[in-house]
């Protein structure tokens, strides 16, 4: 965040201090998109916008086995355990509902998927949870199933690409991140 404030400043020439927002995160071992506010009017409306569910979030998850239909949509409930989310039942006090939908864009060697998937809702966890309780663990995510980590200690899930409403303009805006260098594909 210090470089992208310091990217801010000197090009847009702010002699004092500047505001960053940071509105879209990532768990530590996924990579792709977030997204950032240049100011606190900006950001205030682009949470908003995650809030109401009306962003449009697709991720990429390389994910061990092949699922049994092409495309499908996964609807569990979700708890946060002591050390990680758990996939529970509806009727668990606290349990919020989760809703992906996923497509299978490839089906490589060593018995591993590449999955598209949309997020209809946003829980913490919510695609490492889903996927390795169906089964179908990403690959190096030892948290939700996987057999061993990666030796980077990242993880096969890739925020590929955000849609959205630009704060103060009325333009819808998609950041997308290039397609990853996994060599299993």
């Amino acid at each position: 965040m210090d470089m992208i404030k310091q990217y801010i400043k000197d090009t847009y020439k702010k002699p004092a201090g500047v505001f960053l927002g940071l509105v879209h995160r990532l768990d530590r071992p996924v990579s792709g998109v977030v997204v950032m506010a240049k100011t606190s009017k900006g950001a205030r409306r682009l949470s908003e916008q995650f809030r109401s569910r009306s962003v449009t979030k697709i991720y990429w998850a390389q994910v061990y086995g092949k699922m049994d239909q092409k495309e499908g949509i996964l609807t569990t409930y979700l708890t946060r355990g002591a050390k990680r989310t758990v996939v529970t039942k509806e009727a668990e006090p606290g349990a919020q509902q989760a809703v992906l939908s996923y497509r299978i864009l490839r089906e490589g060697g060593g018995g591993k998927s590449l999955l598209e998937i949309t997020l209809h809702t946003g829980r913490r966890h919510q695609i490492r949870a889903q996927l390795g309780a169906a089964g179908h663990p990403i690959v190096g995510d030892v948290k939700y199933g996987a057999p061993r980590p990666l030796p980077d200690n990242t993880i096969r899930l890739l925020a590929k690409s955000l849609t959205f409403k630009h704060p103060t303009r009325d333009e819808i805006i998609t950041v997308e991140c290039p397609e990853p260098d996994w060599s299993e594909f």
